[in-house]
């Protein structure tokens, strides 16, 4: 199971990350993006010997400093669902599509060349032409 399929699952959830610090933050997970970067809300900070507790509406936690998450164990077994269901949708062909492809003959005939953009002969200054 990949990380990032269990974050997304726990969305909306109640978690426990700890920092690399040391700190705890507890709270919902509003977000999470590809780099593993957290927004708590309703969050619960405890310093790292755990003698001092802050509340804090919101926060944010980068994901190069998180040493490990805590989820409920529900949003383990959705996870695997999730991930399960993908799998049959990508195994089912409901995947992407041909494509236009590359070169070939198209519309006008020509492979590569010939087509939109880039300086044909036409479209820009030939060699031969001054200014």
């Amino acid at each position: 199971m990949f990380p990032l399929s269990l974050l997304k699952v726990t969305e909306g959830q109640p978690m426990l990350v700890e920092t690399k610090n040391g700190e705890t933050f507890n709270g919902h997970l509003d977000q999470c993006d590809t780099w593993m970067n957290l927004h708590l809300k309703e969050v619960v900070c405890t310093s790292r010997n755990g003698d001092r507790f802050w509340h804090m509406p919101e926060a944010f936690v980068r994901g190069t400093t998180i040493k490990y998450v805590r989820v409920p164990d529900e949003m383990l077994a959705k996870a695997e669902e999730e991930m399960t269901r993908q799998e049959q949708e990508r195994s089912s062909g409901g995947g992407r599509g041909r494509g236009r492809g590359r070169g070939g003959p198209g519309r006008d005939g020509g492979g590569r060349s010939g087509g939109r953009g880039g300086r044909g002969q036409r479209g820009g200054r030939s060699q031969g032409a001054k200014q």
